[in-house]
């Protein structure tokens, strides 16, 4: 029974994979699905961010599986958020009538407890008459694993070995072994209810009459809305703002307090080549920056949360025996991410190739402690002083990073082609140090203070003295190089150096006439800075916010709000981001991305205090 309203095989890619920003984002803080424009759910892994897929058809149409459910004739639609919630509406319009699905994962409370997963999509005739058809075709274990489908009446139980899922409706169900499907028609007032639930010896099947569908429908809104109420931030761009909050609480593994980099692998930075990663884990970098944007807007209780996650799984402690931190984590805090390829699935629109894990957990990044730090720093300032066992920890890493900060490693864009001397990473190493001295002395902590100003002013010396080159008249990537680096807007927000100091806006012009294109920027040039990894890339979308930051810092307000307003309207249609945006407009790279989205609140907060 053909009911893919994508095509089928040999058709053109394009139309069987939409737009990667033809999406909105469900999740319930522990796992997340993506759901397209035309109603189709193309991304959902069980029953965490990181197990398998169970609908992966965004990464192979015809191996990935996925959960259709649309109008069953030709219809427009228009998809949108409950106002202030993560609950998706999807709307179709035909021509006898008006429907809408609404599709959400309940959450009533941070419960840290695990197992509880439930994924609930509402049909709704809102006028006139419209007929339905629903396709359930999962694919477990990343469409290697073989399932068993039992129907009972409006019950259908998928089991494989590693997962059971019950789907129940009030629709009517048909199954041919492997899929199930429906059809059914709507008239004005009238709804089904389709809920699909992980199951297993201590979890039962529960149906999903449409009264409990209603008041878990209420329940999550209104918990999302109590969440976002805490908010401090009442400034212009208060929607985008606050959509990207709610991105980053989606992005959030309540059980540990872990916040993964996006809820996708994958999605190829460059449509057919091969810069195509697996996103789903914690990258101490990302998920620290997380934090101070959640610390800006009020929201303490997550880095609360992240900093139980640290401690928990003892990412500070060790330094001395075990050597430098590792850049990333798994969400349970395991170390061990090893990658491999799904050579069996064939890439979004054919980019392969598709990978799980990441092999950068053995890379060394030695401007993680820079971002750590300071958002150790901010929490202490913001949040709540550390205990005497955290400053133990810190003063650990600082000593170990003043024995080891002055070599060269594989950087914050984690290239693949031999490590460098960065002067990004000096940067941040810079950072940890003075961040340390700081929070040692507004808190009368022991600290080797001597020893750690003593770093601290090598590493300003050394940047200035060979991370500034007179040809170009700006700092650059690498220390005694001249290729330029976007990473390096962060000097003025890291309070390096002096928004307004000579050498930075001298900085700040050469990055605005190489690396800037109509207020989108890119990272550096692959041609003049070979990272590893063939092809070119798109545009960066957090080097495009923290360029917003740069001009609104230095005085040029007018730069930034007109840079900041062009930025926003490349968001997709419910305000989401991914990593970067191609040469064409389109969004490029897993999706949404906690990077982008911090990066515009902090972006919006610093431009919104600048212009008064």
């Amino acid at each position: 029974m053909a009911l893919d309203g994508r095509g089928g095989p040999g058709e053109p890619d394009g139309s069987r994979y939409p737009p990667i920003s033809e999406h909105g984002l469900i999740g319930d803080l522990r796992t997340a699905a993506l759901v397209a424009t035309d109603g189709t759910i193309d991304w959902y892994c069980c029953p965490r961010f990181d197990a398998p897929s169970v609908f992966a058809s965004i990464l192979d149409a015809d191996r990935g599986g996925s959960f259709e459910l649309a109008a069953d004739v030709p219809a427009r639609t228009r998809q949108f958020y409950f106002p202030d919630t993560n609950v998706l509406i999807t709307r179709f319009f035909a021509a006898d009538g008006v429907a809408e699905i609404q599709d959400f994962m309940p959450v009533v409370d941070e419960s840290r407890e695990a197992d509880r997963h439930r994924l609930i999509r509402r049909v709704l005739c809102v006028r006139g008459v419209l007929p339905f058809r629903a396709k359930v075709a999962p694919r477990f274990g990343y469409g290697t694993e073989p399932h068993t489908v039992h129907l009972d009446g409006h019950e259908a139980v998928f089991r494989s070995p590693s997962l059971t899922l019950a789907l129940t409706t009030t629709a009517p169900l048909e199954s041919d072994g492997v899929d199930v499907w429906s059809h059914f028609k709507l008239l004005e007032g009238e709804s089904h209810v389709f809920a699909l639930d992980r199951i297993g010896d201590d979890l039962a099947p529960r149906a999903c009459p449409r009264a409990e569908a209603q008041e878990q429908a209420e329940a999550t809104v209104r918990f999302w809305r109590h969440w976002l109420s805490r908010s401090q931030y009442h400034g212009r761009w208060r929607e985008m703002v606050h959509r990207s909050a709610l991105v980053l609480k989606l992005l959030t593994y309540v059980p540990t307090g872990a916040i993964v980099a996006a809820p996708t692998t994958s999605l190829p930075e460059q449509i057919g080549g091969e810069r195509n990663w697996d996103y789903r884990y914690v990258w101490v970098r990302d998920a620290a920056f997380c934090v101070y944007a959640m610390l800006r807007l009020g929201f303490t209780s997550e880095a609360e949360a992240f900093m139980g996650f640290i401690s928990e799984h003892g990412i500070l402690r060790g330094t001395r025996e075990r050597g430098p931190l590792q850049i990333m984590y798994g969400i349970d805090g395991r170390r061990d991410l090893p990658e491999y390829e799904l050579s069996h699935f064939e890439g979004y629109l054919g980019s392969a190739p598709v990978r799980v894990g990441n092999a950068a957990t053995g890379q060394l990044q030695l401007d993680i402690y820079g971002a750590l730090i300071d958002c150790i720093y901010l929490y202490d300032k913001w949040g709540q002083p550390i205990s005497s066992g955290h400053w133990d920890e810190v003063g650990a890493v600082v000593d170990w990073l003043c024995e080891h900060w002055d070599q060269p490693d594989e950087g914050v864009w984690e290239t693949r082609s031999g490590r460098r001397e960065f002067v990004y990473s000096r940067l941040m190493c810079w950072v940890a140090l003075e961040r340390a001295i700081r929070i040692a002395n507004r808190r009368g902590l022991p600290a080797d203070l001597p020893r750690w100003r003593q770093s601290r002013d090598a590493i300003y010396r050394q940047i200035m003295a060979r991370g500034w080159s007179a040809e170009r008249s700006a700092f650059v990537q690498r220390l005694d190089g001249s290729v330029l680096d976007a990473s390096l807007l962060m000097m003025p927000m890291a309070k390096f150096v002096s928004p307004t100091d000579p050498k930075w806006l001298s900085t700040l012009d050469a990055l605005s006439s190489d690396l800037v294109s109509d207020s989108l920027v890119y990272r550096y040039d692959p041609a003049a800075s070979p990272d590893g990894l063939r092809g070119p890339e798109g545009t960066f979308s957090i080097c495009s916010f923290w360029y917003v930051e740069a001009l609104a810092r230095a005085g040029r307000l007018e730069e930034a709000r007109l840079a900041f307003e062009k930025m926003l309207t490349y968001a997709n249609h419910v305000g989401l981001f991914g990593e970067e945006i191609g040469r064409t407009g389109e969004q490029l790279g897993n999706f949404p991305q906690a990077f982008t989205h911090l990066s515009l609140i902090s972006a919006a907060f610093n431009l919104d205090r600048a212009l008064g």
